[in-house]
């Protein structure tokens, strides 16, 4: 395995994570002794190590990963991306789950200067480094682009990658414009973070995810994704994503398996319906759901956190619309997900 890493400037080879002296940046707060947990674990002799799935569909559950897995995950995104020794990367993701675990891997990986920032929805707020890589989930990013001197501080990172949730289309006209490489990540714990890109600014923006090389995908007989990767993945995966895949190779992904509502037997995807209601509803929390139904099967269920005007939802498709609205709080994972099996839980209560 790698053995040193750089922190905010200082760099520490692997005897500083396995001795019994704590290295000095482990004190400076509780994220940075995460990190120090984290690295000591890297470099113990185990070839493993344990992550948690984001638990958006099911129980969070955890899985033992190859460390060696891992840095072929690095070595597909630091090329893709071009990163160099040297460059600055921000931590800024928490150390729980797969996503914040590959930003230190790719640190080890390309070799380097990692800064860790404790994970919360203003990253930005009290740095002023100009970062060569970051990674963020959507709240961070429109959090930051809602701030002047955040999205200045935004726009200096030459390469972001976003993960852990969709990108609707307000945020991303709004980063379409950016003057720095954008991306949007396509992956699962099981592909140890991502295994395609899809670029959000510039000239080349894309409305398709792009595989890294040594990954292909297929279809099952339901359009769901099928994913081999053998640098990442032991065997096979496959997915609930509906997906469609272009003559180019590239993809786009429609939803989830599970998030498809059959009613009256017309199947028709959540996410679809939501995407339709983001330009209706603007600031109102909300998502799409099902309730059982003695003559249609099913009928389309909208929780919103906010009592809305039920007119405007005569803007939908008239097999899209709406048999109930509830108001109730959005169940969300700990990765910012719309947790799906609550939000039927809820809704199921009444």
């Amino acid at each position: 395995m790698t053995g040193s890493i750089t922190i905010e400037g200082v760099k520490y080879t692997e005897e500083a994570f396995l001795g019994n002296e704590r290295p000095p940046f482990a004190d400076k707060s509780a994220f940075h002794g995460k990190l120090y947990t984290f690295l000591h674990e890297w470099f113990s002799d185990s070839p493993t190590l344990t992550v948690q799935t984001s638990g958006s569909t099911g129980t969070p559950k955890p899985m033992q990963v190859s460390k060696e897995r891992m840095l072929n995950s690095a070595r597909l995104t630091c090329s893709f991306l071009n990163l160099q020794a040297g460059n600055k990367a921000l931590l800024c993701l928490p150390l729980d789950y797969i996503a914040g675990k590959m930003v230190v891997v790719r640190a080890l990986y390309a070799e380097l200067d990692l800064y860790p920032i404790q994970p919360d929805g203003h990253p930005l707020i009290d740095t002023d480094i100009s970062f060569d890589f970051a990674a963020m989930i959507p709240l961070q990013v429109q959090n930051s682009l809602e701030n002047e001197t955040e999205r200045e501080r935004l726009a200096k990172i030459n390469s972001l990658i976003i993960g852990g949730g969709a990108i609707d289309e307000g945020l991303a006209t709004q980063l379409a414009g950016m003057p720095n490489d954008i991306y949007s990540t396509y992956g699962m714990t099981e592909t140890l973070s991502h295994i395609a890109l899809r670029k959000l600014s510039g000239e080349d923006k894309s409305a398709a995810y792009r595989l890294f090389p040594s990954v292909t995908i297929s279809l099952d007989a339901d359009n769901a994704l099928i994913i081999d990767a053998p640098l990442v993945a032991d065997e096979r995966l496959y997915t609930n994503d509906i997906t469609e895949i272009h003559e180019d190779g590239t993809f786009s992904i429609i939803g989830r398996r599970d998030n498809i509502i059959n009613s009256g037997g017309i199947k028709i995807q959540a996410e679809m319906i939501e995407n339709e209601l983001k330009s209706i509803l603007k600031d109102i929390p909300f998502a799409i759901s099902s309730l059982p139904d003695s003559k249609l099967g099913e009928i389309i269920v909208l929780a919103t956190e906010k009592a809305i005007d039920e007119e405007k939802l005569d803007a939908l498709p008239k097999y899209h619309r709406p048999r109930k609205v509830m108001v109730t709080t959005i169940p969300l994972t700990e990765t910012g997900k719309i947790n799906r099996k609550k939000l039927k839980e809820l809704i199921s209560k009444g």
